[in-house]
């Protein structure tokens, strides 16, 4: 990966109560708080308990056990907000190419309206 984890980036500082955020959900496993630049009427970040630069080093270094809370945390976040009916979309961010700002793994849980496609074209040509 090449970048080695900041115990100083914002989400450490969050996890750690020395960064302000609105807090929505939280278990030994995750942490959850409001996106201070939403991109939906519901956006927020999930991040693990952990110091874990990537879903990459998440997926490689973490102990089942965390990897499993994690995602079950995700799943209670989403539920929480009221998104199991309407859907939601699931987005982490990996490195410079994929625009990853903070190089602590987060996922970000974006619903409350309509999202645009992501997968391209809904028909194929001809």
């Amino acid at each position: 990966m090449g970048v080695a984890y900041d115990r100083n980036n914002v989400f450490a500082k969050i996890l750690r109560g020395e960064a302000p955020c609105t807090k929505v959900y939280e278990d030994e496993f995750a942490f959850a708080f409001e996106n201070n630049r939403p991109a939906a009427p519901v956006h927020v970040l999930v991040v693990p308990k952990g110091e874990y630069v990537s879903a990459a080093d998440f997926a490689a270094s973490a102990p089942a056990e965390l990897v499993v809370g994690f995602w079950r945390a995700v799943g209670r976040v989403a539920s929480k907000l009221g998104l199991d009916g309407p859907g939601y979309r699931l987005v982490a961010n990996h490195a410079a190419d994929a625009n990853q700002e903070v190089y602590h793994l987060h996922v970000h849980i974006i619903g409350g309206k309509k999202l645009a496609s992501v997968s391209g074209p809904t028909t194929r040509p001809g």
